[in-house]
This record gives structure tokens, sequence and C-alpha cells, in this order.
């Protein structure tokens, strides 16, 4: 990568950050208050919330093997359980950063306990 390729990169990421942040002043009200933007809004959280926990998730190459590896079975539950926890925490209190805060910890606190079991 050549200096004038990351100096355009950066100042395109500057750009598509500076109008995602201005279109909400710059569109008029009688659009923003419709109906499936308000439907949209309380659903996208979740949604967001949902696809950065499943991508997150190394199950790439199991498939391709017919038996796991304990280090990676014990990581891939460890994943899922987190998962199945913040979507739990999710589900009750509506706060990202608290099911952040319970999924980091509950992916480490789970790979420390498999790894203590074996």
């Amino acid at each position: 990568m050549t200096s004038s390729y990351l100096i355009f990169a950066t100042f395109a990421m500057a750009a598509v950050t500076f109008i995602t942040r201005a279109l909400p002043a710059l569109i008029p009200k009688n659009l923003l208050d419709t109906p499936w933007l308000h439907r949209l809004n309380e659903s996208l959280p979740l949604s967001v919330m949902v696809l950065l926990v499943l991508t997150s998730l190394s199950y790439q190459d199991l498939s391709a093997r017919t038996g796991l590896q304990s280090a990676e079975l014990h990581l891939l539950m460890a994943q899922i359980g987190a998962l199945l926890l913040v979507l739990l925490v999710y589900h009750l209190s509506r706060q990202l950063l608290v099911s952040m805060v319970v999924g980091i910890a509950a992916i480490n606190g789970l790979l420390w306990l498999f790894t203590q079991l074996t």
C-alpha cells in the first residue's frame, strides 16, 4: 500500500462518517417521523449485536474436518455459551454495554473453566 492510498482511504472513511452523522440533521423532520423508520430504530440494536457476535464465532474450518480437537471444541462451546448469555442479558436489560461486558467476561470465564476441567 502506498501512502497516497492510505491518505485517500482515510479521507474517504472520514467523509462517509461525516455524511452519516450529518444526514439526520439535513433530512426534513416529516421524513424522519415515519413508522417504518421507528420500527427499524427499535430492532436495529439487537440485529447488529447478533451479527457482531455470530461473525466472531470461529467455526470456519470445523466442517472440513471429521474430528474436533479438544481446544477447538472448548473454544466453540465457550463462544456459544457466551453468545447465549449475551442474548439473554440483552433481552432482560436492553443495555448494549452491559451485554458486551457480560459477553467478554463469559467467554473468558468459560475458556478458563474448560481449561481447568481438562
